[in-house]
């Protein structure tokens, strides 16, 4: 096998594969001027009358002789003269075509030299392949850009490009890639491993070379880093992820303030704040202790893994913080604790019926300074919560103080004037939580806006019940041709935008069943009445009071009819 310096190709050996053949010429080659082809064929012509002449007078002299009669030295001269004009006319007329061949080399070798600039300079692979062996026979010089792989590499061993596949889409890929020599189509995004251990994204594209009898010979195409490509979309979900995580954390804290301070029966304000901590972080074991006295905690409330909320019992869980030292220093100091494995706490084990517990958060609920009683979460696996989930339990205490400090006074049967001010004071406090927790849902609202608003991919938003728009953002009017003002407060239905309307009712079925649509294909239709193949992505969200569809549509990058639903 060589290697090709000037075209950059690798040619296979003539043993083992076909005969590499050069890259065709970009354009056609310059063709004769009619002054040089009309001399050509007069000297066919003269060749051609001249032999004739000279077949007939060595006939006739060969005859004379055979004879015996005398030959005239003015015939020999005729046909000396004729053998003569022969062998000029086939001189001259080889030297033409050997300056035809000239010319035409010339201009291949120019053709060729410009191909493999364009190829050199060019940041996408071209490259060829063997239908039967799947051997490498010809790429250009960006596969060493793409790969981290040099050309000398690929031409000591044509196939070890497949180790430059990483091992998790190595074997998905050679798959397709096998099915390409059958159907002449292969088109893959994958990952590609660098010697150094660096990864990149390529977007490979083929397609078949046949021979006369219709067979797949070869398979070419073209290879494209997509790296800086998929960072962004990756990017794009992330932010998403966070606005609609933000979005949800604020709108839950509102509504838990809310709730808590709605209603100051003790049971229903402890019925609400256990939901809501359920909510809130994610657990197996979530517990309200409340304490009386100066170190008696007892749970008056408690939700357990795959149970329903339970109502204070006849015989609740109770302890004395004295005994469990860590619970003591919690109660004093008013300060929140995570443990990320409670195994590394040396007094865990004197805080009976938690020993299955590997990781536990605790937030004790302070108002007017003083200790009402704790909030804890726990589970089974180490290292289970994080400073977020601490963070929002603490937000979440704030409130539930309040409230449970509410409810005591709300029972008792007579209100003191001292009590009646730090009530007041509990209020204010409780108030500014719920400024506070409105300004995060405020703040979460324009990041979800800014995200919303900026992102290159069009997105809309949908009411569940009839498809009405509510928003889009710039790049859902580009692809769609409608501006924002003539969507919204409009249907679908209206706008006709879904060529087969009971696609649209099928999303909404599985929307309503909590299924997030991802990547379905669909045609819907642009103002001016272009059908566009979709792939469109859904959720269902929760938007100014209304159930909502927040959908995701961009162009389908290679449209397969087998592979469309």
């Amino acid at each position: 096998m060589t290697h090709s310096r000037r075209a950059g190709t690798i040619a296979p050996e003539t043993d083992s594969s076909p005969a590499v053949h050069a890259m065709p010429s970009v354009g056609p080659l310059r063709p004769k001027s009619p002054s040089n082809t009309a001399p050509g064929q007069v000297w066919r012509i003269i060749s051609i009358v001249a032999a004739v002449v000279s077949v007939v007078l060595s006939v006739v002299v060969f005859g004379a002789k055979l004879q015996r009669l005398e030959v005239s030295p003015v015939l020999f001269l005729i046909l000396l003269l004729a053998i003569s004009t022969v062998i000029f006319v086939h001189g001259r007329f080889l030297l033409h075509l050997e300056g035809e061949h000239r010319q035409t080399s010339g201009a291949l070798i120019t053709t060729e030299h410009d191909f493999q600039q364009m190829a050199d300079n060019i940041q996408e692979v071209f490259w060829m392949l063997d239908a039967k062996t799947k051997k490498a026979l010809r790429v250009n010089r960006a596969y060493e850009a793409i790969t981290g792989r040099s050309c000398e590499s690929l031409e000591q061993d044509p196939s070890s490009y497949e180790e430059a596949i990483h091992p998790e889409d190595r074997a998905r890929v050679l798959g397709r890639l096998e099915e390409a020599t059958r159907t002449g189509q292969f088109d893959e995004r994958f990952r590609v491993l660098w010697p150094n251990g660096e990864v990149r994204w390529v977007a490979v594209r083929g397609f078949p070379i046949r021979n006369e009898d219709g067979t797949i010979s070869r398979l070419v195409g073209t290879a494209q880093d997509i790296t800086a490509q998929k960072h962004a979309e990756e990017q794009v979900a992330k932010n998403l992820a966070l606005a609609e995580s933000a979005w949800s954390e604020s709108e839950a804290l509102r509504k838990a303030t809310l709730a808590l301070t709605q209603d100051l029966r003790m049971n229903v304000v402890l019925d609400v704040l256990l939901q809501c901590l359920s909510d809130l972080v994610s657990c197996e074991c979530a517990r309200i202790w409340l304490l009386e006295g100066e170190t008696r905690l007892f749970v008056a409330r408690e939700k357990l893994h795959n149970q329903q909320p339970k109502k204070k019992p006849d015989y609740p869980l109770t302890l004395n913080a004295v005994e469990v030292p860590f619970l003591q220093r919690i109660l004093e100091s008013q300060k929140s604790v995570l443990l990320s494995d409670t195994r590394q706490e040396a007094d865990w084990k004197t805080f009976k019926h938690h020993d299955h517990l590997r990781s536990w958060l605790c937030i004790p609920l302070v108002a007017s300074h003083q200790t009402l009683g704790l909030l804890s979460v726990g589970r089974s696996v180490p290292n289970s919560f994080t400073n977020e989930d601490l963070r929002r339990t603490q937000l979440l205490a704030i409130p539930a103080a309040v409230a449970i400090q509410n409810s005591r006074l709300y029972e008792c049967a007579s209100i003191y004037g001292s009590e009646l001010e730090r009530r007041v004071k509990d209020l204010h406090e409780a108030k500014r939580a719920l400024e506070e927790s409105e300004a995060g849902r405020k703040v979460s609202e324009d990041r979800f806006q800014r995200v919303f608003r900026s992102s290159p991919v069009p997105f809309s938003i949908t009411t569940m019940k009839d498809g009405r728009f509510l928003d889009v953002n710039v790049a859902f009017e580009g692809r769609y041709g409608y501006t924002r003002a003539e969507l919204i407060g409009h249907t679908v239905y209206e706008l006709r935008i879904w060529e087969d309307p009971p696609d649209r009712m099928l999303m909404l079925a599985q929307l309503q069943k909590g299924i997030s649509i991802r990547n379905a294909i669909a045609r819907l239709r642009t103002k001016a009445g272009e059908l566009k193949l979709t792939t469109y992505s859904a959720d269902r969200i929760h938007y100014d009071g209304q159930d909502c569809v927040l959908a995701i549509s961009e162009d389908v990058p290679l449209y397969e009819p087998q592979k469309a639903n």
